[in-house]
């Protein structure tokens, strides 16, 4: 294939398939917030002193943690406060999930508290990685004496938060947009430390990440998927492999949540098509319950890469085929899901669980010898199946969402493999696989923008009569 999509498709991997701790909305937050922290204590080579403690114990915890370590931060004996401006999405992801390593806490404070006293912002997406029991007794502290308060910040990208710390007469603000780590402004006191390249340059960054997703289409995927070198793409991968796995198995020793992926092994048994469902799902009841085991991403959302590698790599062991076709598997899956999400975005009120299990639906056919045209008539199946699940935020339920698209995608796959696929002009199907991709992106993006509204103003409690 040509070496610009080679390169290319190399390239998106290894942005897409990057680790994190817990759900990446309050993640995000933590990181905004520990940055803020960060700030305040380093910039410029000033030391703002926010009530630190002398013992001699708690100074050593500082040595190892930095200076957002919670023990040497008392920020509760503080003149001050962490204001927190969130898109809607962001509130939405992050309003009923347990934040990780927080010790059952959930929302945006504790997300934002949790990162303030003990995060570590050079870690980026497991910057609460090393949290202590010291640092969560310090952020329930503060939660109860209301250091923190959240606002909606309306007018801005579906994926934004600006974190305001001021203390003992000093300030930071730290504002991320776009992507879970992608920092724009850094301000300390008021004034800018940093501030993301001039518009003509963002835009052409920008210019150049979508002109490589561009080049994304089903068959390229499956031409790069035989034919990418086994180096190449042997670490991003293997790392995928590696932790979902760890994390699904997790869920599956362990009561979290709802216990879907358990409850489903228990009630219908260990056929594969149970088991592809209940891996998955296992995974993400660990993830949306407070689990600080990391997980490697999709598009941004750990649930989305779990569902992307987990029924894959099921339905390998079941084939028993080599490592090397397993590699290549996963890419076609984890492509074909960014290809879908190129043209959602990274927030939606869409549930991103339908595109990532459409990708793994893509691979299981793929794994079981299909050929361009199963893989396209497989993505056609699920699409025109689950397209409507919406997305109302990261908790519990998010398992089960995972289990129903992953049931759609295998059952795209069987009916492909007797010979049936839904026929265009039913619903939003057209001619071929990448105008009915297309079609479900802008319902994603377009159709349901007042659908988001809606499902926001329903969870925090402002529907109109």
């Amino acid at each position: 294939m040509e070496e610009k999509i080679y390169r290319s498709y190399i390239e998106i991997l290894k942005e897409e398939l990057v680790p994190a701790l817990g759900c990446t909305e309050p993640i995000a937050i933590a990181y905004a917030a520990a940055k803020a922290a960060e700030v305040l204590k380093e910039s410029n080579g000033e030391k703002v002193q926010i009530a630190e403690h002398k013992t001699e114990e708690k100074a050593g915890t500082a040595d190892r943690n930095g200076a957002k370590s919670a023990s040497q931060t008392a920020l509760d004996n503080c003149n001050g406060h962490l204001d927190v401006y969130c898109s809607g999405n962001i509130i939405k992801n992050v309003k009923s999930v347990t934040v990780p390593n927080s010790g059952g806490m959930r929302g945006i404070e504790a997300a934002a508290l949790l990162g303030l006293v003990g995060g570590d912002a050079s870690r980026k997406l497991e910057v609460l990685e090393s949290i202590t029991e010291e640092q969560r007794e310090e952020t329930r502290r503060l939660l109860e004496k209301k250091f923190c308060t959240c606002y909606l910040q309306e007018g801005v990208a579906n994926l934004y938060i600006r974190a305001e710390l001021t203390l003992e007469g000093h300030s930071a603000c730290v504002t991320i947009e776009d992507k879970h780590t992608n920092i724009i402004k850094i301000e300390k006191d008021g004034v800018v430390l940093f501030e993301k390249a001039r518009k003509a340059e963002a835009d052409a960054g920008a210019k150049e990440q979508s002109d490589k997703r561009a080049l994304l289409n089903v068959a390229d995927i499956l031409r790069f998927a035989d034919e990418v070198r086994i180096e190449d793409i042997k670490d991003v991968i293997g790392r995928q492999i590696e932790m979902n796995t760890a994390i699904s198995e997790e869920g599956l020793r362990n009561p979290y949540g709802a216990e879907v992926g358990r409850t489903l092994l228990y009630a219908y048994g260990d056929d594969i098509k149970i088991r592809a469902k209940a891996k998955a799902a296992a995974g993400s009841d660990a993830r949306m319950n407070g689990c600080s085991m990391p997980v490697v991403i999709n598009s941004g959302s750990g649930n989305q890469g779990m569902t992307c590698s987990l029924p894959v790599i099921e339905y390998a062991k079941e084939l028993k085929v080599s490592k090397d076709k397993l590699y290549r598997a996963l890419v076609v899956s984890n492509l074909v899901a960014i290809h879908q999400k190129s043209y959602i975005g990274s927030l939606s009120a869409y549930c991103g669980a339908v595109s990532a299990a459409c990708g793994a639906g893509a691979a299981i056919a793929w794994l079981n010898g299909g050929d361009y045209e199963a893989v396209a008539r497989t993505i056609t199946n699920a699409l025109a199946n689950t397209s409507g699940m919406v997305c109302d935020g990261a908790k519990s339920s998010c398992a089960a969402k995972i289990a129903s698209a992953v049931d759609a995608a295998i059952m795209a796959y069987t009916l492909e493999s007797a010979n049936h696929c839904f026929q265009p002009g039913e619903g939003l199907v057209k001619d071929n696989v990448e105008d009915t991709i297309r079609n479900m992106g802008y319902v994603g993006r377009v159709g349901m923008k007042d659908t988001d509204v809606t499902i926001l103003n329903l969870m925090i409690d402002q529907q109109q009569a």
